[in-house]
């Protein structure tokens, strides 16, 4: 960085020295001007950064990073909270975002176009993307339609694992030397080698990693049985979105334990395919418990926004589904989500079932509910 900092100093100074004499000089001066201006040649370029991770960038901080910097980054974070919450995730960039995110990780080039940058398309550049975050925090954001719409979500490998508070006994820790020299040894000379880049536009350009025949066959039957669960009213019919990157996923991870064992390794063997398969197997069971707790607390939760209606909005004992439906809350305005909201309270002694053909409000109703007596004494 120094030594370019002394080039950079002396074309600067070169440059405004020509620019200086040209400004007082005649004609002849401005053209001997030109051409001492194409000899002193194009700025000196400053060196790459060296930054490999970030914490909360935008996307437009992370392209001018991926421009000027390395070509393989990460976005790290023990506190992802910060970038969840921060300006790139806000409500007028979240969808761009999440879009742009989800190029990267389908090995997309970058590409931008600004009024004052001009157009620019980046190949061959790759992110990796790690965060911490608290429960409510990731509740919070997995809640978010936009989040699994877009493909955001199922890209990821999410768990939950149980809390240990309470069991983190000084006496019972176990501190393994050895294993973590090793690991510290085996990434560093990692890191140590020559990222695979065509120097001048610093794309990165991987070899293809193939599979051997058993490895291969173990992920066809891995992906076949993943896309039968998927099946409507299936195991994995909740989480189609994840589900159908499962097969990719352990694509993937069986590709980073081969290489972690061997950088030169030709091809993908069945063990290291049967791991990845294992790994790619327990996300996606986390992200099937998760989506079920989720579900059930949404059920939950319409079913108290309906009970506070019910009480402090209601002016009748009685109500149909199409009431509830009509002119209930917002979030109840699907048939189905007003049933099983009906139903929770019901089963929980809020509510009871009306007799068929009930008068209701002048009318016979198929199926009405009534406030049980003393519902309206409980806020």
């Amino acid at each position: 960085m120094e030594s370019w900092r002394n080039a950079h100093a002396l074309w600067k100074g070169a440059r405004d020295k020509i620019l200086s004499e040209a400004k007082s000089g005649k004609a002849d001066k401005r053209t001997a001007a030109q051409a001492d201006l194409e000899a002193l040649g194009p700025e000196p370029e400053a060196p790459p950064s060296a930054d490999r991770t970030v914490t909360e960038p935008t996307f437009e901080g992370l392209t001018k990073l991926f421009a000027h910097g390395q070509p393989s980054l990460g976005l790290f974070s023990d506190e992802g909270g910060q970038f969840l919450g921060g300006h790139a995730m806000n409500s007028e960039n979240r969808q761009k975002t999440l879009a742009a995110f989800n190029d990267l990780w389908q090995g997309n080039p970058i590409r931008r176009t600004r009024s004052g940058d001009g157009h620019a398309t980046l190949y061959g550049r790759r992110l990796a993307v790690h965060l911490m975050v608290q429960p409510g925090v990731a509740r919070g954001f997995m809640a978010d339609p936009l989040a699994a719409d877009t493909g955001f979500l199922p890209r990821f490998l999410i768990c939950e694992p149980p809390s240990a508070i309470g069991t983190r006994m000084q006496a019972n820790a176990r501190r393994d030397e050895m294993a973590l020299g090793s690991f510290a040894a085996r990434l560093r000379d990692i890191l140590e080698t020559p990222l695979p880049m065509e120097p001048e536009t610093r794309e990165l350009e991987p070899r293809p990693l193939h599979l051997t025949p058993e490895a291969r066959a173990l992920l066809v039957a891995f992906s076949d049985a993943i896309e039968a669960a998927q099946a409507p009213r299936a195991d994995l019919a909740h989480v189609t979105g994840t589900a159908s990157k499962a097969a990719e996923q352990a694509a993937r991870i069986a590709g980073v334990l081969t290489l972690w064992r061997d950088l030169q390794a030709p091809a993908v063997e069945a063990r290291d395919m049967a791991d990845a398969i294992d790994v790619a197997q327990y996300y996606l069971s986390e992200a099937s418990r998760l989506a079920s707790a989720a579900l059930v607390s949404e059920k939950i939760d319409n079913a108290e926004k309906l009970r506070k209606w019910l009480l402090e909005a209601w002016p009748h004992d009685d109500v149909t589904l199409r009431e509830v439906v009509n002119r209930g809350p917002n979030a109840l305005r699907e048939s189905p989500k007003a049933r099983a909201a009906l139903d929770i309270l019901t089963e929980h002694d809020w509510l009871k079932t009306n007799e068929a053909h009930t008068f209701v409000r002048g009318a016979k109703r198929k199926e009405s509910w009534r406030m049980v007596q003393g519902a309206r004494d409980v806020v």
